[in-house]
């Protein structure tokens, strides 16, 4: 009897995973698959020269926008006016498209096994999603900034720009100020971003999570038009879509830019850790799994809150500013600055003698509400009172303004006499009528700066 020996059983073997690399371009090609994103995408690009060439064929400026005024007058208004109009309406809407439902969609088709066994990390399907997501989220953006910039430069003209302060910045100067504007409003859009992947691992197949980005920037939104302490609005994500207007102004408002950059940031990380925590400890085996439940509250929700809480405690102890920010000799100040500046530009275009601003000594005196509140706050009921020296002369040049200023430090100044000042829209020069730059401008309280004493 021949004895036979049986082989040696091989080692069983383990599937290699896929490298993230592969699963990222897995991911990006499923979401620039969809119609909508592809939609997204080619308004972003195309859509802001098309709105830029159809205003300057109009009469009418949306003069109620941050440097809408100067859209006929250079091309580096046009990519400004699309930052505001974006970070109001077009991002929010971007991340909740994307990053709301990169996770959410597999849940809705109910590909997560399928997902599983191809890649067979769920760690590596998380950051495979993330950098898709950010992926496409950047296209867009870069569209709208290039798109609006293109098309103003080319439409309008590389002209000089009036900053928030009144003084011109040339076009060179202007081009870096907008393009870190625009570099700066990125830290929102993550944090939007980090929020929107949140809502989408957390709330399974319901619509909520496709909305959240766009439900909290609107949410923002409302904070920043209400009289909340200077702490409150600093500690929002979204206060950097309204902080970027600092870098046009002498000396740049940095201050309340780099609080909200930092912040946005600090949302982004916490965001998508708690996002990245509760995915990779889901039960897949669940077939009827349809979200985290009461785990959203615990472990989305309240780590949130708690830095916002945290952020606003920080800001209340180490900002100077008390209360809304808004204070009678900032004003005063801001609006000297900037009547200074317009008023050698309106010398430039009737082809005065020039002045300078050491020469005219320009000062103002504001009042809300005539007087029976307290001069400090916003609100359209401020009151002021410009007076200025002229060169070799003892007269004193006085004009009144009323103003508007909103909660986040913006503000608007009517003209309202008298009328060869500031009085009417447009000044007469030798060539013909010029629009009078005193007439109504835009200007910018730093709400973390100091009132000036006295």
């Amino acid at each position: 009897m021949t004895a036979t020996t049986a082989a040696p059983a091989a080692p069983p073997t383990t599937a290699a995973r896929v490298p993230v690399a592969r699963a990222y371009r897995f991911e990006l090609v499923k979401l620039l698959a969809q119609w909508r994103v592809r939609l997204l995408i080619l308004a972003a690009w195309v859509g802001p020269a098309v709105v830029v060439v159809g205003v300057s064929q109009q009469s009418v400026l949306p003069s109620d926008t941050v440097f809408g005024r100067w859209l006929h007058d250079t091309g580096w208004a046009a990519p400004l006016v699309g930052l505001g109009f974006s970070g109001m309406w077009a991002l929010p809407l971007l991340t909740s498209v994307v990053a709301g439902d990169v996770f959410a969609a597999e849940d809705r088709l109910g590909t997560w096994r399928h997902l599983l066994v191809a890649i067979r990390s769920p760690r590596r399907i998380f950051v495979a999603k993330a950098l898709a997501s950010l992926t496409v989220v950047l296209l867009p953006v870069a569209g709208l900034a290039l798109s609006s910039t293109a098309a103003g430069v080319a439409v309008v003209g590389n002209r000089p720009l009036v900053g928030l302060d009144g003084h011109l910045l040339a076009p060179a100067d202007a081009a870096g100020k907008v393009l870190l504007a625009w570099l700066c409003a990125l830290a929102p859009t993550l944090a939007l971003a980090a929020i929107g992947l949140l809502g989408s691992v957390t709330l399974g197949r319901s619509p909520i999570g496709l909305l959240l980005p766009a439900v909290v920037a609107f949410g923002m939104q409302v904070a920043q038009i209400l009289p909340l302490p200077v702490a409150v609005r600093l500690a929002l994500p979204g206060y950097t879509f309204i902080a970027w207007r600092g870098l046009f102004t002498s000396p740049t408002q940095l201050g309340p830019l780099l609080v909200g950059v930092l912040v946005s940031l600090l949302w982004t990380v916490l965001a998508t850790g708690l996002a990245y925590r509760i995915f990779v400890r889901r039960d897949f085996t669940n077939a009827s799994y349809d979200g985290a439940g009461r785990r959203l509250l615990t472990a989305g929700i309240a780590p949130l809150a708690a830095l916002l809480a945290l952020s606003v405690a920080v800001l209340a102890v180490a900002t100077p500013a008390k209360g809304s920010g808004i204070e009678q000799g900032k004003l005063q100040r801001s609006l000297a600055t900037v009547f200074a500046h317009l008023y050698r530009l309106q010398t430039d275009e009737l082809h005065r003698p020039a002045v300078t601003e050491a020469q005219l000594r320009t000062a103002a005196s504001c009042q809300k509400g005539g007087g029976l509140v307290d001069n400090t706050g916003p609100g359209n009921d401020w009151r002021c009172v410009v007076t200025w020296h002229l060169p070799s002369t003892t007269a004193v040049g006085n004009a009144i303004y009323q103003l508007d200023v909103t909660a986040d430090g913006r503000y608007i100044a009517d003209g309202d006499g008298p009328k060869e000042v500031n009085g009417y829209f447009v000044v007469r020069t030798a060539t013909g009528d010029a629009p009078n730059p005193l007439w109504q401008f835009d200007g910018s309280v730093d709400l973390l700066a100091t009132a000036p004493k006295g």
